[in-house]
């Protein structure tokens, strides 16, 4: 099978491997839609060292090609949600409430780490029952893919920050992640939510999706801004997803005593991440920091997806990039690392 795969630090290229074999517990899916990811960018500019000829991708839809003999929920033909996340659900980790990180940190995300990606002609997913989702009917495939990383990331932001009715809320970065921070806490209560970035398409779809005020990074420190409009008191919860080490130094800055920090935010670099001791309390402020993996598995696809049929939420507003056909996938992979400024989100449109 074609394989598209990091071949060497910042090359991509095609590979041919043999088709991945089917365990009884597993499923083979064929691709329908596919989403790169910055992440995807940053394994091949060498961020996890070289993962030779490991295929990328871990966002997209598909069609049940074959299952094992002891599946019992889904069949060939059936077209799924493939999330990024996708636990060992018999491990102790899970077992405890962390399947995130199956046999290990981050160990339930496999795709590209462990095996190969979603990038390939056949798709191997352990534990079918536990870690596929059945798109509903009438839900676009490219929607569904948008519920593969980006909504779910985006809605744990909102869970790891706590946020709840009425409260202040700073959205730092709105690409496609961020986009759906705004969603996800909207959708918890927030009052005010400061969203912070400068796309003109992504300020538009965070009004849209509930932002209150726009703070735009080129006019001036966010932390003085966001204090500014807020009478110098902060706001009860931050979502970092995106930005760099001085930026999780100013959402600290901007936090109310009492209030959380949820990082989803993928640092790039090995750099320390500064707390500033004065606005921290001294270690004594009561402003927590909190930084996780979304949860994967098939029941929070299978919430996601309900709420799109029920209209709650619109995630195929992110796409601004539509590429036909699978031999497309280098260049939707370009096009996401090469970030044109009406880019939010990619996707690759296969077909069989």
């Amino acid at each position: 099978m074609k394989v598209y795969a990091m071949v060497g630090i910042g090359k991509a290229d095609w590979v041919e491997k043999p088709k991945p074999k089917c365990g009884p517990l597993d499923a083979l899916v064929r691709p329908l839609v596919l989403a790169p990811c910055s992440s995807d960018t940053h394994t091949i500019k060498g961020v996890l060292g070289v993962l030779q000829d490991r295929g990328l991708g871990h966002e997209g839809t598909g069609i049940v090609d074959e299952v094992g003999e002891l599946v019992k929920d889904f069949k060939p033909g059936d077209r799924v949600i493939i999330p990024a996340i996708t636990p060992d659900w018999l491990s102790e980790e899970a077992q405890d409430g962390w399947q995130q990180h199956t046999h290990g940190m981050l160990g339930g995300y496999k795709f590209t780490t462990q095996k190969d990606g979603v990038f390939s002609e056949f798709i191997h997913i352990n534990e079918a029952d536990g870690n596929l989702a059945h798109l509903p009917e009438g839900v676009d495939p490219e929607v569904g893919a948008m519920l593969s990383d980006m909504t779910p990331t985006g809605f744990h932001g909102a869970e790891l920050a706590n946020v709840r009715f009425g409260d202040d809320v700073a959205v730092i970065g709105i690409g496609p992640v961020g986009l759906m921070a705004v969603q996800g806490a909207v959708l918890r209560g927030a009052g005010r939510i400061f969203a912070v970035g400068s796309r003109p398409n992504c300020v538009e779809i965070a009004k849209e999706f509930g932002a209150t005020h726009i703070i735009d990074y080129h006019n001036g420190d966010i932390d003085k801004q966001i204090l500014d409009l807020t009478d110098g008191k902060g706001v009860d919860r931050v979502i970092l997803a995106g930005g760099n080490q001085e930026t999780f130094t100013q959402s600290i800055k901007i936090m109310k005593p009492g209030g959380t920090l949820g990082n989803i935010n993928y640092f790039d670099s090995l750099e320390p991440l500064k707390i500033p001791m004065l606005e921290w309390g001294m270690g004594m402020g009561h402003k927590d920091i909190r930084g996780g993996l979304m949860p994967g598995g098939r029941e929070r696809m299978r919430r996601l997806a309900n709420m799109v049929v029920a209209g709650r939420i619109n995630p195929g507003r992110l796409v601004t990039h539509r590429y036909e056909g699978f031999d497309k996938i280098p260049e939707a992979v370009q096009v996401m690392s090469d970030k044109p400024k009406d880019l939010i989100k990619p996707v690759v449109i296969c077909e069989w």
